[in-house]
């Protein structure tokens, strides 16, 4: 199956005069979904919760492979996905995802 879709960065930006704000930035990337399931987690709440074990495979630029450790979420289907883990086999860099974004449940809120 194919994705094209953003993937969030927090990173640091210049916003004049030498001065670095840190911020959300989207990105388009494209590729391939290497692995497509899910899960709900039986928890204290009335509806469970729904947790996704995907990898994405996102077509690298050069923006990507400098801010690799800033990727925080992929925006697919309609909502953002908490990137688990990454990894670069260049070209392309591997995306696992898991639960939703939760903005409330991060310091960074974009």
């Amino acid at each position: 199956m194919k994705f094209h879709g953003n993937v969030g960065f927090f990173v640091s930006v210049d916003v004049g005069h030498h001065v670095y704000k840190q911020q959300f930035v989207e990105k388009p990337y494209y590729g391939d979904v290497l692995r497509d399931t899910k899960r709900y987690e039986p928890g204290q709440k009335i509806n469970d919760d729904l947790t996704i074990n995907n990898q994405i495979s996102i077509v690298a630029d050069q923006f990507a492979y400098d801010n690799f450790g800033y990727m925080r979420y992929v925006i697919w289907r309609g909502q953002k996905w908490k990137i688990t883990e990454a990894s670069i086999d260049y070209p392309r860099i591997i995306l696992s995802i898991g639960g939703l974004y939760n903005v409330s449940g991060n310091t960074e809120e974009p």
